[in-house]
Order: C-alpha cells, then structure tokens, then sequence
C-alpha cells in the first residue's frame, strides 16, 4: 500500500526519492515525503495530497543531501494530514513505514511513562520515538533499531535515517515487502523493484522478520534469530518494470487495450504442441478437494474458475475470501490443493491463508503476477500469469490473465480426472488460442461502449445481472464501476434478482446483463423482462444470436463476437471494463489512482 524508497547515492538524492515515489503512485497514497541527511543534519519535507505537492514545495524549501529516505502514505492510523504525513522524525531518527504496528498503545504508553510524548494519530511515530529512547540511553543506531524491532507486533517494513550518519540506513521486513538495490558505489531500498528500476537492475528481496544495515559499500542481513543471512542478488528484467501509457489517456485505458497482447502470451508460454505445460507437475487425479483464495477481483476470478473446475474436471471447490478463510480455521482435508491468486503476491490477508493452509495441504498453489513476490516465494508451485506492470489500481488485465490460467488448470484436472481426452483438450486450447483475435474484435466496440457509459455516469445506481460463470463477472463488473467512478452498483445471479434486489429497480436505473446466447441464456432473458417490465433500463451484453433474439425493449444493446461458453467470462470482461473506463472519464474522476483505494493491500 504505502510506498518506500531510499537513497545512498553520489547524487543529491531529493530529485531520486521523488522520481521513485512517483513510480509507486500506481500503488494508492494520500501524502507523501522525504528526509534526508546533509553535513550531518537530518531534515524532511512533507505534504498532503499527490506528489506534485511535494514538488512544490521542495522548489521553495529545497532539501540538500546525497542520502534520503522517500515514502507515499496510504492513511491507516490518523487522517491525510502534513502531522501524520511520513517519514516520521523523533530526535536523530527519521522513519518511513507500511503496514500496521497492533502494539502501539502499548508502546505509546511505555513512550510517555518515559516523558517522549506522540504528536501524531500514527502507530508509526512509536517506531521513531522507541528508537530515540533506546539511543537517548547510550545506545548507537544499529542496536538502538536492533531493540526496537524486537518490540514491535503485526507487519510492516521498515526504513530508518539517522542523524550524523551519511553512510547508513536500516531496513526491516515483516509481512510487508522490502526490497535492496545494488549499485557502484551506491546502494537503493524500495517496496518492490519498479521503485528502483530506474537506479538498479540487481536486486535483493529481504525475507520474512529480516532486517539489515545499509552503507554505500553493500548490505548486512540478519534473519529473526539475529544471524548473518545470504539472500540471492537477482538481476530484473528493465523492460518489465516500464510504466509508460504510451499515447494513452489512463494506465487504465493502455491495459485494458494489452490484453490481447498479454494473454496471447501466456497462452505461448503455457500451450506447448497441443499440451499444458507447466513448471512444476501438479496432479489433480485423485485430489479430494480444491480450495482457492483470493481478494477482491482475484476473488472474482476464483469464484469463476469454480465453475470451471467442477464442471469440466468435477473436481469440488471452495472459494473464500482470504480475510474470512484465516480466521474461521477451516478443515482441509490433506488430500486437497490450495490455490491462492494474487495481482501483487503481497496480498497480506492472502499471504496469511497461504502460511495457514501450508501445513495442512498436499500442495500449495499461487498464481501470482510478480514471480519475485512473497506468495509466489511461500507456495509449493508459483505460476505466472505474465499480464506485465498493471499500474491502474483498478485490475483489468491481471483479472483476464488470472481467468486464462486458471482455465487451464481446469482443462488440466479434467485430463488427469479422466474427464477430457486429448481431442476435447485439443478443441478447447485451439478455442484458447483464438481468444485474442475476439478480443480485438470487442475492443472496436469501444466507441459504441462509451457513448453508452457516458449515459450511465448519470445514475446513481447500477445493477449487473449473470448467470453461471457470468455471475462472478457481473460482481466483477460492478466492482469496477464503483472502484474508479463512485457509482454505486451491485452485482447479483439473475435468478436472485427476484429475490430481493427487484425492488430497486425504477426507470432510473440502468442494469448491465451479461448473456452470450448459451445453454442459459433463455433463463437470463426471462429475468431482463422482468426488469423490463418495471421500466428498468436494460443495457445487454450479448452476440449476434442473442442480438437478434433479445434486443427488442432494451435500453441499449451491445454485440460482442460469438465465443465458446467456457471462455465468455473472459471475453466480457472487456466491455465490463470499458463501461466503468469511459463511466469513470464522463466523471471525471481519478481513474488510475481513485479515491481511497491501493493497489497492493500489505496491511489487513
């Protein structure tokens, strides 16, 4: 959630710290700040609101010194105020931090029987004030940070500055991602790589409870039990880490156009002569259950990919949400699978499904954009969905390259299950493999899709309507118009809609069905006449053949290419995403970055 970054460099550092904040805006903040130290002075700059802010206020009170810790904050503790605003300073020590410290009263209340009182709502400042204790007691930085961390309950990671000490910062994970880059002479710190891409490409990942001690000349890493700790220096791919719209308006409107590209390859990467291949072997033939957990769009994706599982492989599924999964302790039975998905693979209530479900489970699975991430690092088998960077806080291709994996995972246990023989399997991956032609296909429908969001905009509710798999997409659906334009909307099973959510429905309401002519589309056209009925303003979602049979009465109508059943909830995901865009543009609203949302969720 929060971005970190930091410094030591033969540069003047403020101009660095700000460039790589900017590169962590993608991932939700509400302020953000430097400290550096100069001539052996510690001193800081901070300000409310988006990053161009600080600038302004850096070219009026500029910030001089060749070492600095940067940070954008996503607000937990204590609203978006320049007080609560990080790096946190008490005395010689300058802080920045993401995630939460559960303890804090505690040690706030220890703080001030010591007379060092807190100036902010912040759990943070105890982190600051617990360092100036131990080091107004006799102790240097290193051990000073050393105590400290040894206080502290719940996730976070760390970055501290001292004053008096050009040569040293101090870094410390728990739960939260952290990451080092290695340069000559210079060495960097950031919440993940694309922080530091621009500086670095050899890059090394800290480890659950490590923290280390950073000069110019490299890095001392200790584990939890204060040893010396060799963790691999990897080299990152510079192309991978680019976050450029390329002519594009929005992030948003560039990803949604990637996904024929993206998925195209990940279905080379995993589609070899007429086969699945995957990096580790994974066998479904005699698994008793799959459990598969998620957040949010990943969750949607999940609840998607049950259908898929039971129907072609029959294989029984449990979805969860992974903030609900880890705190009813459920039974899983040793003879299962679980399957956690994840855009960032820092998913913090996600990650702490996986560590319950570790132990009790035949086999762990993560499906996970960020190979080099803490679930893809903790699970047994980490498969990629190689979607690229996603900088929209509003996941578009990520969603559509999870369904596409997850897909064949299905496919896969329907083989091992001896329900698919190698024809089926041929015919579904060569329907696969035509996939991102129909997506181009529907992308030319953005014209038309927008004409018909801008209309939208002027609602105050919306409802999305699906049946089957097209239910999860109607959630998905609604989720994305509300995320990026503060519309209200909800999504619901069709045959729900009856059952209470019917009573919304007045003339001013538009309602978004999703229904490619299929074995269930008579059922969905029955419930849209319902709607129609109540002057409900339909707006269907539907090819050719359902065009010509169900357009008559809606509202608006929009024709998407025919796609086999299994593979329609990915290819309407797009107009789903094009309707929020382009609602979210006649708004006016932030739409890579809105209101109150992070893109990767490190704190529960």
């Amino acid at each position: 959630m929060c971005g970190i970054v930091g410094v030591l460099g033969g540069h003047e550092v403020a101009p660095l710290l700000v460039e790589s904040l900017k590169r962590l805006e993608y991932r939700g903040y509400d302020s953000a700040g430097i400290a550096t130290v100069n001539k052996g002075r510690l001193d800081r700059r901070r300000a409310v609101g988006k990053l161009a802010n600080l600038s302004d206020l850096l070219v009026h009170e500029p910030l001089a010194g060749k070492s600095g810790i940067g940070h954008t904050r996503w607000a937990t503790h204590g609203a978006a105020t320049v007080v609560n605003a990080h790096p946190h300073r008490s005395g010689p020590v300058a802080v920045v931090h993401n995630g939460i410290i559960e303890n804090f009263r505690e040690l706030r209340a220890e703080l001030s029987d010591a007379g060092l009182a807190c100036e902010t709502e912040t759990d943070t400042e105890v982190v600051a004030l617990m360092v100036r204790m131990h080091m107004d007691r006799g102790l240097a930085p290193r051990e000073a940070a050393r105590e400290t961390l040894r206080r502290l309950e719940g996730a976070f990671a760390l970055l501290f500055l001292f004053e008096g000490e050009e040569d040293l910062m101090i870094a410390a994970r728990k739960g939260s991602p952290l990451a080092i880059g290695h340069g000559e002479g210079e060495m960097f710190v950031g919440s993940d790589a694309i922080a530091l891409a621009p500086m670095t490409d050899r890059i090394t990942y800290l480890e659950e409870g490590d923290y280390a001690f950073i000069t110019r000349q490299g890095a001392e890493i200790f584990d939890t039990e204060d040893r010396r700790a060799n963790r691999e220096t990897s080299r990152i791919q510079l192309d991978q880490t680019r976050i450029e719209k390329a002519g594009y308006k929005h992030f948003m409107a560039k990803e949604i156009a990637e996904q024929p590209v993206v998925i195209a390859d990940a279905l080379k990467h995993y589609c070899r002569e007429g086969r699945i291949g995957l990096p580790i072997a994974l066998d479904f033939t005699t698994l008793d259950r799959l459990t598969l957990v998620a957040c949010g769009t990943a969750n949607y994706a999940c609840q998607t990919a049950k259908y898929w599982f039971e129907s072609l492989a029959a294989l029984p599924c449990e979805v969860d949400i992974a903030s609900e999964f880890r705190y009813r302790e459920p039974p899983l039975p040793a003879n299962s699978f679980a399957l956690f998905v994840s855009q960032s693979g820092e998913t913090a209530d996600t990650l702490a499904a996986l560590r319950y479900a570790r132990e009790r489970v035949a086999k762990t699975v993560a499906v996970i954009n960020v190979p080099t991430s803490s679930i893809a690092r903790e699970a047994d088998v980490a498969l990629p969905i190689l979607a690229g960077v996603e900088v929209g806080v509003a996941s578009t291709k990520a969603f559509t390259c999870q369904l596409v994996v997850l897909y064949l995972l299905a496919l896969k246990a329907a083989v091992d299950r001896g329900r698919m023989g190698a024809d089926d399997l041929s015919e579904r991956l060569g329907e696969l493999a035509g996939l991102p032609g129909l997506m181009n296909q529907t992308m030319a429908r953005e014209g038309e899709i927008a004409t018909i969001a801008g209309a939208v905009a002027e609602a105050q509710d919306v409802l999305f309507l699906g049946r089957g798999a097209m239910f999860p997409l109607a959630l998905e659906g609604a989720l994305k118009l509300k995320e990026i334009s503060y519309i209200h909307a909800e999504g619901y099973a069709s045959g729900e809609l009856k059952h209470g959510p019917i009573a919304l429905i007045d003339k001013s309401v538009p309602v978004v069905v999703l229904a490619p002519h299929d074995a269930l589309f008579d059922k969905t056209v029955s419930n849209m006449q319902e709607v129609m009925a109540r002057h409900g303003k339909v707006v269907l979602m539907t090819d050719a053949k359902g065009t010509a049979e169900a357009r008559d009465g809606t509202w608006k109508c929009v024709t998407l290419p025919s796609v086999a059943p299994a593979l329609a909830p990915i290819l309407y995901a797009l107009p789903a995403q094009l309707l929020a865009y382009h609602a979210a543009v006649a708004k006016g609203t932030d739409v890579d970055q809105p209101r109150n949302l992070a893109k990767s969720v490190t704190v529960e």
